[in-house]
């Protein structure tokens, strides 16, 4: 028996979809259907991702000359802080969450989400502090210019002595994006544990779930770190505190642990559902079971475990006791265990394959190898005579962003077309999707790659002038930029044609296991209503003549019997 039998039967079903692409006025109000919900993150999400590639265009622009001549140094300071801000927590967090909530519950064979109106509220906090971070940047205090980071003294500091100036209101958005993502994590943790469908072990769970819970603990765990450091930044910048200000005895360095402590466990929080992403789609397009599949779910609490203990790398130049820069040294290293053994399972799972390079696996693979270069950089920054080095300069920021663009982004993108098909009830265009990897390829490429030299070389960053000798790179790195700015033009267009009149799209297209793939598409109100299957196997069963869950022919029956 094969979970695809039922495809052309399922498709001639009729069922009414709330959500669906007839009934566009869902999403635009308090809906508490976590399909509406998770649409509604990842539009809002690709639009600020528009936005924030746009601010880090003309910041390309004003780096393509040495001298600091598009821009006054303030204004670029502004854009850099809103380029980062906008592109953490208005794309990357948001997005994820979208696709969180489309698949966790469809996939555990839930509902919904175990909490419905605290999920439709995480989400519209986003619209609400999205406002208040734009308005940071024109109020007439001057704009937050600190940095995504906003280490003080720099962002406790106010000149012009007006009360309602940017950074305030930075920290006022940045305070409320944490009480969304504390909100979702709630929700998404809850729902893992207590709403899975009958026979559904941990370990018969898809990796994507593991992931989920793993990242979502993580939120929990360190989240109010930076909660607490942004409040008590709010006081020093507002009412004369003294947390973090140096003249009245505040120690700014507390700051950077507090930052520090949540601030890169959330590269993990971000990452995690992309390595799940991975791990889902490597399986269906190679036509092999994961390899390592246990290992590969306990490898995320690991990556979880270990992410708590790293922050200090990040302080290594600030006079960090040696004994403590060898301790996180060693626990920074000790976190390539964990994500190696993830490398290694689909690098297995690949290897001879019947692969298929559409455009959900070309974006896997381009993740796939850009988060090798950007761990072996990781590596490199983890020792400390090196991080001394460089930890100022642009190689940092090079290592980030083939971390948090060239292999997030990327697995973001291939979710998203993996999954296009089963909740719009469309399917994409194939050409335009391969000229969106190609561009996106490259550019990201031309964008990074020449920054580590530079980096090397001795360029710092946060300057908008520079040296002449580190002309060449930046040069490339801008062309980089602008193909990236073009790249969006096929994706948009794929997005909206596709859903508004592609092709329609069967049950399971991709011909994969999961229960998300028993459902018709786009799903029901409740996904699989009162009729949820029992889960027999682990969820990777490719050629293995194995049931994945007890007769599906009970949801072949009820959607005959609906037409």
């Amino acid at each position: 028996m094969t979970i695809t039998n039922y495809d052309e039967r399922v498709l001639k079903a009729s069922h009414p979809v709330p959500g669906a692409p007839n009934n566009w006025r869902r999403f635009f109000g308090f809906n508490t259907d976590a399909k509406v919900i998770g649409i509604q993150y990842i539009v809002t999400a690709l639009f600020f991702l528009l936005l924030g590639g746009l601010l880090g265009m003309l910041i390309r622009g004003e780096l393509i000359t040495p001298p600091s001549d598009l821009f006054d140094p303030s204004v670029y300071n502004g854009l850099y802080t809103m380029h980062g801000t906008v592109m953490l927590f208005l794309f990357l967090f948001p997005v994820l969450s979208g696709l969180t909530n489309l698949l966790v519950p469809p996939m555990i064979g839930a509902p919904d989400m175990a909490f419905p109106k605290l999920n439709a509220l995480a989400f519209w906090l986003v619209p609400v502090f999205s406002i208040v971070l734009l308005v940071s940047f024109f109020v007439p205090g001057g704009p937050a210019s600190s940095g995504w980071w906003s280490y003080p003294p720099v962002s406790i500091q106010n000149p012009l002595g007006h009360f309602l100036n940017g950074q305030m209101l930075w920290i006022v958005a940045i305070g409320l994006s944490g009480v969304s993502s504390i909100m979702g994590a709630i929700n998404f943790v809850t729902t893992i544990i207590k709403m899975r469908a009958p026979g559904m072990g941990f370990f018969k769970m898809p990796i994507f779930i593991w992931t989920v819970l793993a990242a979502q603990i993580l939120q929990l765990l360190g989240l109010p770190a930076l909660t607490g450091a942004a409040i008590m930044l709010f006081f020093d910048l507002n009412f004369g505190t003294s947390f973090f200000n140096p003249e009245r005895g505040g120690d700014p360095v507390l700051f950077q642990h507090f930052f520090w402590f949540y601030s890169h466990p959330a590269v993990y929080v971000m990452v995690l559902p992309v390595f799940g992403i991975f791990s889902e789609l490597f399986p269906v397009y190679s036509r092999k079971p994961l390899f390592g599949y246990k290992f590969v779910a306990i490898a995320s609490f690991g990556i979880t475990i270990l992410s708590l203990v790293v922050w200090v790398h990040h302080m290594f130049y600030t006079g960090t006791p040696m004994w403590m820069r060898n301790l996180f040294m060693f626990t920074t290293m000790l976190i390539a265990v964990p994500t190696g053994v993830k490398v290694f399972a689909w690098i297995a799972t690949l290897w001879g394959g019947n692969l298929r390079l559409n455009t959900p696996m070309l974006f896997c693979l381009g993740g796939l190898f850009n988060f090798i270069f950007g761990g072996i950089t990781g590596v490199m920054l983890a020792t400390v005579p090196i991080d001394i080095h460089v930890g100022n300069t642009y190689f940092v920021v090079a290592h980030f962003h083939y971390i948090i663009f060239n292999t997030i982004a990327f697995g973001i993108f291939a979710g998203i077309y993996h999954w296009f098909p089963k909740f719009t009830g469309r399917m994409f265009y194939e050409g335009l999707g391969k000229v969106h990897f190609t561009l996106t390829f490259i550019g990201a490429t031309l964008n990074w790659l020449p920054l580590h030299w530079a980096g090397l070389l001795g360029m710092p960053r946060r300057v908008a002038s520079y040296d002449p000798e580190f002309a060449i790179w930046n040069v490339i790195a801008s062309i980089g930029a602008f193909m990236l700015g073009v790249a969006s033009i096929p994706f948009i267009l794929n997005m909206v044609s596709s859903w508004s009149r592609g092709k329609k799209s069967p049950p399971n297209p991709w011909n994969a296991i999961g229960l998300e793939w028993l459902l018709p598409s786009p799903p029901a109100h409740e996904n699989f209503e009162e009729d949820i299957p029992t889960v027999l196997n682990e969820p990777y069963c490719y050629g293995l003549n194995k049931p994945f869950v007890v007769d599906e022919d009970f949801y072949v029956k009820k959607a005959l019997d609906e037409t």
